[in-house]
Formats: structure tokens, sequence, C-alpha cells
């Protein structure tokens, strides 16, 4: 059975011996490298046979997070745990927005880093519970201020002109305004509703609100 090729990358090496010692106990994982900052775990993962980095999000030089855009760009076969102290809304939806294949907190046990590497080795993603739960609570959060959007006549006016197909050329003749405006108007409706895609996203948030 080929052995899971790991680097740990922390600045704090209380944290990477704690980690090794975890680690070594698993005959199917090897330990191939350690890095204090993100820009040596580059380097390792440049120069070594690697499966797995394991990455604490704040480091010196490259964050966790900037590496990790790195890895997802040009060493695509390398897959991604992220550790962190911090479970916040802000940290959990920036690991999972760059693409990391898991995010679990420092708190846990060898049991749930051992379990986090198997899903992550299998091709799925793994994030601890309490990591789930934030990202849960923040979503419904997120889909509650949606709900509650209050919107003016006018971003009404030109919400349902951009669901039809018009641009902002004749969105501005209709209504009277200048361009400036109407692009001022998508701006401030993009960010109120909290759609992706842009005008796409608005078009379809128009029909599912009943606009049109």
């Amino acid at each position: 059975m080929k052995k899971i090729k790991v680097i740990i990358a922390d600045d704090h090496k209380i944290v990477i011996d704690g980690l090794k010692s975890l680690l070594e106990l698993e005959k199917h994982i090897e330990v191939v490298g350690e890095a204090a900052d993100g820009k040596q775990a580059l380097e390792l993962i440049e120069t070594k046979d690697v499966d797995l980095a394991i990455l604490d999000i704040e480091m010196p030089i490259l964050s966790g997070i900037e590496l990790t855009k790195i890895i997802k760009k040009d060493y695509q076969n390398v897959k991604v745990l992220m550790l962190s102290m911090y479970n916040t809304e802000k940290f959990v939806h920036s690991v999972i927005d760059i693409g990391a294949n898991g995010y679990i907190l420092k708190n846990k046990g060898k049991e749930e880093l051992v379990l986090a590497i198997k899903y992550i080795m299998e091709g799925d993603e793994y994030f601890g519970r309490e990591v789930e739960k934030t990202f849960r609570q923040s979503q419904k959060k997120k889909n509650d201020e949606i709900k509650n959007v209050k919107l003016t006549k006018r971003e009404i006016d030109v919400l349902k002109l951009i669901a039809i197909g018009d641009t902002t050329p004749i969105i501005s003749e209709k209504l009277y305004i200048a361009h400036s405006t109407v692009e001022t108007h998508r701006r401030n409706l993009i960010e109120k509703t909290g759609v992706r895609g842009g005008s796409k996203g608005l078009v379809k948030y128009a029909f599912e609100k009943g606009y049109m």
C-alpha cells in the first residue's frame, strides 16, 4: 500500500512536533517535510513528492490561504488540509472559497486528524463538526438577510429591466437616468441581494422573488 506523503507547515515548532508524533504512528502516512512558513512549505512542494499539505492558516511570508491559492493553481495533485485555532465565519468562508480540501481545529485529537486525511485522500472533503456548524449558521444568516432585502422603487425598476435582458444604455434611456446611475443601481442590487454571477444572478433573483 502506497504511503500518503505529507508535509506540515506551522510557525510553532511545538505544533509540528505534536502532529509528527501523531502521524508517525500511522503506517500508511509518511511525513516527508516540515516548514515554519508558507515559503518553506512551497519549496517542499516544489522539490518533494507530496500528496497532502497540512497548513496553518496564519503563517509568516505566505499565509496558509495564500499558499493554498498557489497550490490549487500550480500543484493540483496536492491536497490541502487547513489547521487553525479559529472557527470564525471569516476563516471558514476563506478556506472554502479557495478550494481547500479540509479544515479542522487544532484542539481536535488524533482520530479526527487521521479521519480528515483519509477522507481527503479518497477524494472527499472534510470539515470538522464545529466548522460545519459555523458554515451552516453563516449561510442561514445570509439567507435570512436576503429574504429581508428591501429594494427601493428605482432599484426594482432597474431589476425588472435587467431581468428582461435590457443593457445599461437601454435602461438609461427608458428610465431617463445616466449610465453611471444604472451601474450604481446594478452594484447596489448585487450587494443587497447577495447574488453571484452579476446580471445573471439578478435575473434569477427577479424571477424567484416574483418581480417578473
